[in-house]
């Protein structure tokens, strides 16, 4: 769009504070005539835009003049306000970065970028979920992966709780719950933050890798641990109504095979034990077959005898 980038080159006028229209063709990959157009328009729209004729000449903003302008596009703008959400999942930072914005944008950007700030509501509890509180580390721990500064932390593990010294690379906010990626004398570990018992930044440089993408170490880290989840299978034949219910539930772990005669279909389900295959499975009765392998089925008739048990009259 023209407008866009004439919004683009009066920015890199402040930027630059004088241009020749080749040094804009190059800046945003158009011709110089093109350029040199942008720069006649802006001036004739009343932009204190001036050419100076001359060897060392060029364009520039007569007086240092500046705009409000932020460089955003209008799509730019309502995007940003979509992904920031409303007003009650914002943090008082936030809240008042964005009224800045609204200041900050041209008149025509700003109504819609307010109104997309409200076009969404972001609800971050499952049905029937407890909202988890927010762990205390987090605002400590940002910072650290900012200023890249080293943390000590007092960490309750699987294996008790140990002390340790990471170097802070990334912090994950996955179904609200807080993982900080950090590079430790082992290699890369995934820290859950809610177990994290006492922690303290040091004044030491953190080591972190130059080319570090955490968003691509992230996933790796989500298909080790699906992987380590799903290390046992169980093929299942279900009236086809449960199929999607097993699918919302399981995700990834619950892989359709195909129809059965009898009008049922074929999943295979995952989990990470034998016992933990058959607890998923064992709420949903009858209406669930475990093909095999024995073990599950096993399991399974394990469970509904220990329900039998406990929950017969008499």
């Amino acid at each position: 769009m023209r407008a866009d980038r004439l919004v683009a080159t009066l920015l890199f006028m402040q930027h630059r504070g004088r241009v020749t229209a080749a040094e804009v063709a190059r800046e945003l990959e158009v011709s110089v005539a093109t350029a040199r157009r942008d720069l006649e328009a802006l001036s004739t729209a009343g932009v204190p835009v001036y050419p100076q004729p001359g060897r060392g000449g060029g364009w520039s903003l007569v007086g240092g003049a500046r705009t409000d302008l932020t460089g955003l596009t209008a799509s730019e703008a309502q995007a940003l306000f979509l992904l920031v959400g409303p007003a009650s999942g914002r943090s008082a930072a936030a809240t008042s970065a964005l009224r800045k914005l609204v200041r900050a944008l041209p008149e025509t950007f700003r109504a819609d970028a307010e109104a997309a700030g409200r076009a969404v509501v972001v609800d971050g509890l499952a049905w029937g979920a407890a909202a988890r509180a927010r762990p205390p580390w987090v605002d400590e721990l940002q910072d650290a992966v900012v200023r890249r500064r080293q943390v000590a932390l007092t960490y309750d593990g699987r294996g008790g709780v140990s002390e340790r010294v990471v170097d802070p690379w990334g912090l994950v906010d996955k179904d609200d719950v807080w993982y900080l990626v950090a590079g430790t004398p082992a290699g890369r570990r995934t820290f859950r933050v809610d177990r994290v018992r006492a922690m303290t930044v040091l004044a030491t440089a953190a080591a972190r890798p130059d080319d570090l993408d955490v968003a691509a170490v992230w996933e790796q880290v989500v298909d080790e641990l699906e992987a380590r989840r799903g290390r046992v299978s169980a093929t299942v034949a279900v009236v086809a109504s449960l199929v999607r219910v097993l699918r919302d539930r399981l995700g990834r772990h619950a892989v359709v095979l195909g129809d059965v005669d009898d009008g049922r279909v074929l999943v295979r389900v995952s989990s990470h034990t034998v016992r933990s295959v058959a607890e998923q499975l064992a709420g949903f009765g009858a209406a669930v077959e475990v093909v095999e392998p024995a073990e599950v089925r096993a399991e399974l008739a394990a469970l509904g005898a220990e329900l039998v048990a406990r929950h017969s009259e008499g």
